[in-house]
């Protein structure tokens, strides 16, 4: 799924009229040629726009004002290229509403020795202006990345890429629209929440929708549009037999892709980028939706099962993040150990609904009873995780705040094959090892359904934390439960004071 509009990233670089024309001349020229260079670093989710070098106030918070009003502009970079008195910078930073990373870079990588004189250090003091400018951020209390050293190198353009990708989806939840179809599961407290405070909090609206809305347009769909998508899951998948053409089941695969064709369109229709449903909840639906499901996801739609909107906005928000980049992103629960001592792993699935952006191989496209939902034996993909490295994600709601919770891992695959398990999971082995983790994941209460990406790390959800002003607490091969638990409570502290009366 594609932006709405092109994502920009404005390049702003700092100086002052003190030095004159000639020198802003340069700087000027050597800010496109930093700009061009951090260009190249960047994935396809946004294009850096270089802005002309700013050397007053009132310009400062021109731009900041129009950065604010552009729907395209996801967010600043800022470099002071030689020394921008930080005053000037005031009013501009008041007013920011949008992500702001600070690069501290130079023109150049390495120093001329024997050649440098006065007009050189005039030119090239970033060391001198990025001070400032530093300073005046954290007197104002301005959220923002810091990234340090030359542009040429691989990992300042690493460093910069996360948190571009963090303000592309961060971008994409401010406007992002959620459909409901019914409410969340019964007697579940979890996947309860404040959607009020997220819309203040994060810019999505979420709103409920009928089963049977849904339903209305499933019914329409054409046979023609049924026949192109069967054509599609033949090409793409390995079918098994009882749904081929003249198969007995083949009717029931049938009506998985009309049920897609029909949830496709009220998405689009309504302007929806992420959905969610439950199975106690299907209306006029013969099958609860599995392959549909998993197949919006791999184009990139959020989603959460049993009416689970968070973990929907959370997905969609780390797709959009992910985009370009090697690795999958999934809809994923953590459902069952295995406690060997010195073997132990978890086994990670749901109902029918994992992306199939994290498979090893070619799907399997089958049918099998579900067991609970009291409707017809859904048709669903069947395969297993890729391995290798990836992080579990939840959001959860504390009531005063949103609480989003990490932990690294490790993909790998199944110590035995899984004959009579008929739908799509993930095997792994959380870091640093699972007891640590699960004390402390229930310790920080976070949510049992989770986002698994093996293409996003904790760089970009701490980025992301950071742009949305929300708690971020990571599991990862460092942690300790006596340490994690003291963290919880300064971070509980610390977003509650932040929050202010």
């Amino acid at each position: 799924m594609s932006a709405q509009f092109e994502r920009e990233i404005w390049f702003l670089t700092g100086s002052q009229s003190l030095y004159g024309v000639d020198t802003l001349a340069q700087v000027a020229d050597q800010s496109r040629k930093i700009c061009a260079t951090l260009a190249e670093h960047l994935g396809k989710g946004a294009r850096v726009v270089w802005k002309p070098v700013l050397t007053d106030a009132t310009a400062i918070r021109r731009v900041c004002l129009d950065a604010n009003a552009s729907d395209a502009c996801i967010g600043l970079i800022a470099w002071m290229h030689t020394f921008s008195p930080a005053k000037m910078w005031i009013s501009g930073l008041d007013v920011l509403g949008k992500p702001l990373l600070h690069l501290h870079t130079q023109a150049n990588r390495q120093l001329p020795w024997s050649s440098i004189d006065m007009d050189f250090m005039n030119l090239n003091q970033a060391a001198h202006g990025d001070r400032e400018f530093g300073f005046v951020q954290t007197r104002l209390g301005v959220a923002r990345k810091t990234v340090a050293g030359h542009v040429s190198d691989p990992e300042v353009g690493r460093r910069v890429d996360a948190w571009a990708r963090a303000a592309c989806g961060r971008a994409e939840l401010s406007s992002l629209r959620l459909a409901r179809f019914g409410d969340n599961m019964r007697d579940v407290a979890v996947t309860e929440g404040d959607k009020v405070e997220a819309q203040l909090r994060f810019g999505v609206s979420v709103n409920t929708y009928g089963v049977n809305d849904l339903v209305a347009v499933v019914d329409e769909v054409d046979d023609a549009s049924v026949t192109t998508l069967m054509k599609e899951y033949e090409d793409r998948y390995r079918l098994a037999a009882e749904l081929r053409p003249g198969g007995k089941r083949h009717s029931s695969l049938r009506y998985a892709a009309r049920i897609e064709a029909g949830l496709r369109q009220f998405l689009v229709d309504g302007g929806f980028r992420a959905f969610t449903t439950n199975f106690e909840d299907l209306g006029g639906l013969r099958q609860l939706p599995g392959l549909a499901v998993q197949r919006l996801m791999a184009d990139g739609y959020g989603f959460g099962g049993e009416g689970d909107w968070k973990t929907s906005l959370l997905l969609r928000t780390l797709k959009v993040a992910a985009d370009g980049l090697p690795g999958g992103t999934s809809f994923m629960e953590d459902y069952t150990y295995h406690l060997v001592p010195g073997e132990e792993l978890i086994l990670g699935a749901h109902m029918l609904e994992v992306c199939p952006s994290i498979a090893a191989r070619t799907p399997d496209c089958e049918i099998h009873p579900l067991g609970i939902g009291g409707r017809e034996d859904p048709v669903r993909l069947v395969f297993d995780a890729e391995p290798g490295p990836a992080v579990v994600v939840g959001l959860a709601d504390m009531g005063d705040r949103f609480r989003l919770v990490a932990n690294t891992i490790d993909v790998v695959p199944p110590p035995e094959p899984l004959p009579r398990l008929p739908v799509a999971r993930a095997v792994w082995r959380p870091h640093p090892d699972l007891r640590t983790s699960t004390e402390s994941w229930l310790t920080a209460g976070a949510p049992h359904h989770t986002v698994l990406s093996s293409a996003l790390g904790t760089e970009e959800l701490d980025d992301l934390a950071e742009m949305l002003h929300v708690e971020l607490a990571v599991i990862d091969g460092d942690t300790t439960t006596r340490r994690f638990a003291r963290e919880l409570r300064w971070g509980q502290a610390y977003h509650r004071l932040a929050q202010g009366l």
